[in-house]
């Protein structure tokens, strides 16, 4: 129950996401963030508060110091992020496949989707959003992707219309860009 939006313009990196948290059965309003940064990464999560905690208060990892972000992102960063998850006690194994959760990334800016299997990807639409109402967030940025607005208004308004459209998404939204 959640929905985490990212946009980039290949300088700056925007990710928004909402404050729903659900057990399955209750949908809460909760006060810890599920987009922060840690360092120079811009992070936001669904799944599992758990992993987000995780990810926020655990991860250590250097920043990209080659040309080659997406080999980086792709060994380096994943190694740290599993490593994290394994001692935090999240990390799982099913049929043999170690799994931990999806969340956006922004470095560099650029834009990263980590799927649960650990795989990283990046659309070339400069857009993602995963979560519960990522497919009508995902309408939502495409249909704002040439209009005037700005990326953090554009990250409202996907916000806005997952809230309004899914049932797991609630405000307050919280936004944040990279430098």
């Amino acid at each position: 129950m959640t929905c985490i939006v990212g946009i980039t313009d290949g300088r700056t990196v925007t990710i928004g996401g909402d404050s729903a948290g659900s057990d399955g059965w209750h949908v809460a309003v909760r006060s810890d963030s599920k987009v922060f940064q840690v360092g120079p990464y811009l992070m936001g999560f669904t799944t599992s508060y758990r992993m987000g905690q995780l990810l926020r208060y655990s991860l250590s990892v250097r920043e990209p110091d080659t040309w080659d972000v997406d080999r980086f992102m792709a060994t380096a960063f994943i190694d740290a992020v599993r490593g994290c998850l394994s001692a935090g006690g999240y990390a799982r194994t099913e049929d043999g496949q170690e799994q931990g959760g999806q969340f956006l990334v922004g470095i560099h800016g650029r834009l990263y989707i980590v799927g649960a299997d650990y795989q990283i990807g990046h659309t070339v639409s400069g857009y993602a959003a995963v979560g519960s109402g990522y497919l009508v967030a995902l309408g939502s940025l495409h249909s704002t992707a040439k209009s005037p607005a700005g990326s953090r208004q554009r990250a409202v308004l996907a916000l806005e219309a997952a809230a309004e459209l899914t049932e797991g998404v609630r405000p307050p939204f919280t936004v944040v860009q990279s430098e």
